[in-house]
């Protein structure tokens, strides 16, 4: 699907950015492959480790409209992954996080319109399901954002989805690297939020091939959700330091005790496949008919039960401790989870 295409990615030095790359390059073919991200230092230390020839190196700003426009001339394919994610951050930095994560959608849905892109997606988080935070609530709109993008697409080609998942094992930011650092430095305790808290579980690998799957599978506006495991927090701690004390220090502003990635106010909009859910676009776009129970893969869902909800405190798969202890973490910048 991908030999002999232009692929870019947005936010492409972050930790998904990364693995996609990686995964790109080792499978497929592309022709030119553009990382598109704001950081210089990433990119300068990213291309100590990629030095392929199809790779293009674009520093911009998902705000700045005209340079995402450039870098978006003649590609086929776009991964939306830029974002300000870190919930207290955007607690306190409102203004900047909407510019980023809504405005910055804006521009990635005109940019890709303009150069007559073929597919987008845009990830998501769990965060952006009844969200209660900031960063949630701006990644609810980029999702409606793109979404409704199909509704306007006109003669043009492109198609935008949305891709939405849990937590990321050992992303730069998550929790595992932030206990990581603690027990290395020999901190007294691992700190707690909550004993109750529970979070959806995918590692790097995982997100990444069920994002290139969809590409496969979307016929435009689905929201793409995979059926993964959830954790326990004080699961998490034990198996990473099982004699480490921990201490309870409370929810950080914007938090949650439990993720929903399917609320039950979409329920009659959710369709259930094998191993993922697609909730569907709440409005009917003009001229186009889809039956979203198939996608273009031709895998077959049914609808859920009224009143369905996607929880990761009742999900009926938890990761144990032992499974968490043996959790590759796919990503070169991590340690993986040890006793």
């Amino acid at each position: 699907m991908f030999d002999g295409k232009c692929i870019l990615v947005t936010g492409g030095t972050g930790s998904f950015g990364q693995q996609f790359i990686k995964t790109v390059l080792t499978r497929f073919h592309p022709a030119r492959l553009v990382v598109f991200s704001r950081d210089e230092l990433k990119q300068f230390e990213m291309r100590q480790q990629f030095d392929q020839d199809c790779i293009r190196w674009f520093i911009g700003d998902v705000r700045d409209f005209p340079r995402l426009r450039r870098a978006m001339e003649g590609v086929d394919f776009v991964v939306h992954a830029a974002a300000l994610k870190q919930v207290p951050i955007a607690e306190y930095n409102p203004m900047e996080c909407i510019k980023t994560n809504v405005h910055g959608a804006e521009n990635v849905i005109e940019a890709a319109l303009s150069c007559q892109v073929k597919q987008v997606i845009a990830l998501s988080s769990d965060k952006a399901a009844n969200p209660i935070n900031l960063y949630g609530a701006t990644k609810l709109v980029s999702d409606k954002l793109f979404v409704s993008a199909n509704n306007v697409v006109g003669t043009h080609p492109t198609r935008f989805s949305v891709v939405r998942y849990g937590n990321v094992a050992g992303s730069r930011g998550s929790v595992v690297p932030f206990f990581q650092s603690l027990i290395e430095k020999g901190a007294e305790f691992l700190p707690i939020t909550d004993k109750r808290m529970t979070r959806f579980w995918i590692t790097l690998g995982e997100g990444v091939d069920f994002v290139l799957k969809s590409f496969s599978r979307m016929r435009g506006g689905e929201i793409f959700v995979p059926k993964i495991p959830s954790i326990r927090i004080t699961d998490l701690a034990e198996a990473m330091a099982a004699q480490m004390p921990t201490k309870i220090v409370g929810i950080r502003p914007g938090e949650k005790l439990h993720e929903i990635m399917c609320p039950a106010d979409d329920s009659h909009l959710t369709i259930d496949f094998d191993d993922h859910y697609v909730i569907c676009p709440a409005i009917t776009f003009y001229g186009q008919d889809i039956d979203f129970s198939s996608n273009a893969l031709l895998e077959v869902g049914k609808s859920v039960e009224q009143g369905f909800e996607y929880n990761s405190g009742e999900n009926p798969n938890f990761l144990t401790i032992e499974q968490i202890r043996n959790l590759q973490i796919l990503t070169s910048e991590r340690p993986r989870i040890s006793n």
